[in-house]
């Protein structure tokens, strides 16, 4: 099965189960139910959870048991698209080809949208203990680095250091503190829950964090290029938010060429990073192939 074939199937397992998790429309208050289940089933690639299950199975678990958990993250990361998209931040009016969650159902909407889809995110990652057996020390270990890659110190921290820095000379370091917090770290967590949940020995987390570390700066390298270089009509979304929001990019700070070669060159050592971990950790090498080709 190649990539292409395994991320079909893996996005339809996902989905379904995120239909099983999230309320549904009818349920009450119908509203905020409509606005979360909008921006969730709006067509993401599902990568993160994706790499959640993946990293399960690198090391030897059980895929089925981390399920719950690769449903929360996705919709943690689903909150942040939704939050980062408001007038207030990036101020984008389309997302995966469609209008953003507050063009839809309002700024007031949308907001308690993505708080709502954080906190039943949290209520996943309490459920995976529940029904699949897991330990509680693991479970509270996971629960533990979830919320620390969502606060001050990752996700949240990130995406204020973005803000900050709008129309500001940055330097590669400041770049790589920015991103390894706002998009790194959700990466980061999604690999090592994975692998805490599929029973992962520390060496195997040591070597999958290095692996989800340069994996998530290959992924917003190569998102900073696609918002010079992408065709809107693949990427789902306007290109030139960056240059609008006058944000400095590894596309802008190094010009496209050297941006490439810095991708590239993350790609290479999140592969060499899996040297020691078998054909089980093939989807994760793949899944590097996939970021360096990708457009969109």
């Amino acid at each position: 099965m190649n990539f292409s074939e395994f991320m079909t199937i893996t996005a339809k397992t996902v989905d379904a189960a995120l239909d099983r998790y999230l309320p549904p429309e009818t349920a009450d208050p119908k509203v905020i139910h409509a606005s979360m289940r909008y921006s969730v089933f709006a067509g993401g690639k599902r990568i993160r959870p994706a790499l959640t299950l993946a990293a399960a199975k690198a090391v030897g678990g059980d895929q089925a048991r981390a399920l719950p958990a690769a449903c929360a993250i996705e919709l943690i990361h689903t909150y942040s698209l939704i939050h980062d998209d408001l007038p207030a931040m990036d101020n984008d009016d389309m997302r995966r080809g469609k209008p953003t969650n507050h063009k839809v159902f309002g700024e007031d909407i949308a907001i308690l949208a993505g708080d709502a889809l954080f906190t039943h995110a949290l209520h996943l990652l309490v459920q995976v203990g529940r029904d699949t057996g897991i330990s509680p020390s693991v479970l509270l270990t996971v629960v533990e680095e979830v919320t620390k890659a969502c606060g001050s110190s990752g996700l949240i921290g990130g995406q204020m250091m973005d803000l900050m820095a709008e129309g500001k000379s940055l330097v590669e370091e400041d770049l790589v503190r920015i991103h390894s917090a706002k998009t790194g770290a959700l990466f980061r967590v999604a690999v090592r829950a994975g692998a805490m949940l599929g029973g992962g020995s520390d060496e195997d987390l040591a070597v999958l964090t290095a692996y989800a570390e340069n994996f998530g700066l290959a992924f917003q390298i190569t998102d900073d290029i696609l918002d010079v270089t992408g065709d809107q009509a693949v990427i789902g979304k306007l290109v030139g938010s960056d240059a609008r929001n006058r944000k400095t990019t590894y596309a802008t700070l190094f010009g496209i060429p050297e941006a490439r070669r810095k991708a590239e060159q993350a790609c290479s050592e999140a592969l060499t990073a899996l040297d020691r971990l078998g054909k089980e950790a093939d989807f994760l090498r793949h899944a590097v192939q996939f970021v360096a080709l990708r457009e969109y």
